[in-house]
C-alpha cells in the first residue's frame, strides 16, 4: 500500500485501478473525497434541502465502499453521476410516495425558448394578459404561473401541486392556448374603437 502522500498525487484513474486491484479502502477514501463536490451538488440538486443532501453524501459513500466492486465500471466520473442520480430519486420516490418520471431536459420546455406572449408587450397587451390569467380555470392558472412566472420545470410543477406528468403538460398548454385566445379577443375588440 502506498503512503498517503503518494496517494494525494495519484490521478482519479489510477486510484481507482489501484483499489480495483488492492482493495484498498483509503484508494477509495481519496477518490471520494475528490468528487464530494460534485456529488453534494447533484444531491442538493435533486433534494433541494443541505441537510438532505449531505446525508445522501455519506450514505452514498458508505453503500458504495461496500459494493463497487461487484460493478463493471469503465468510467467512474459518469458511473457515479449516474448512482448518485438514482439515490436521490429512490430518496425522492420514498419520501413523497408518488411516480417520479426521469424527463428528458433537452426536450422539456422551459421559459427561456417558451413565452407567454411571441411579442414585445404593450400595456395594453399586458392588462389584457393580467385579465386572461383570472379567467383561466383554477388548474390552468397555477400551473402556467408556476412555469412562466415561477419558472419552475414539470418535474418542480409535479411535486409543488401532486399533478401528474401528463396533466402539467396539458394544464399549460391548453392554458397557453387560452390565454393567447382571449388576449387575442380582448386586443381585437380595443382595435375596433
Amino acid at each position: 500500500m502506498k503512503k498517503r502522500a503518494e496517494i494525494n498525487n495519484l490521478s482519479n484513474d489510477e486510484l481507482f485501478d489501484l483499489y480495483k486491484k488492492e482493495e484498498q479502502a483509503i484508494y477509495f477514501a481519496e477518490l471520494y473525497r475528490r468528487y464530494i463536490p460534485l456529488i453534494y451538488g447533484v444531491c442538493l440538486k435533486y433534494l433541494a434541502n443541505k441537510a438532505d443532501a449531505q446525508d445522501a453524501v455519506m450514505d452514498l459513500f458508505e453503500d458504495l465502499n461496500k459494493k463497487i466492486m461487484n460493478y463493471n465500471i469503465s468510467s467512474f466520473h459518469s458511473w457515479l453521476y449516474t448512482v448518485t442520480k438514482n439515490h436521490c430519486l429512490l430518496k425522492i420516490r420514498k419520501e413523497k410516495q408518488f411516480h417520479f418520471e426521469d424527463i428528458n431536459e433537452a426536450i422539456m420546455e422551459n421559459s427561456d425558448f417558451f413565452t407567454l406572449s411571441d411579442r414585445e408587450q404593450s400595456e395594453e397587451h399586458a392588462s389584457a394578459l393580467s385579465y386572461c390569467l383570472t379567467e383561466l380555470s383554477r388548474e390552468q392558472r397555477i400551473n402556467i404561473e408556476l412555469f412562466y412566472y415561477g419558472n419552475k420545470s414539470y418535474a418542480d410543477i409535479v411535486t409543488l401541486t401532486g399533478y401528474s406528468l401528463n396533466k402539467v403538460k396539458s394544464y399549460i398548454q391548453n392554458g397557453k392556448r387560452n390565454l393567447k385566445n382571449c388576449i387575442n379577443r380582448i386586443l381585437e375588440v380595443s382595435d375596433f374603437r
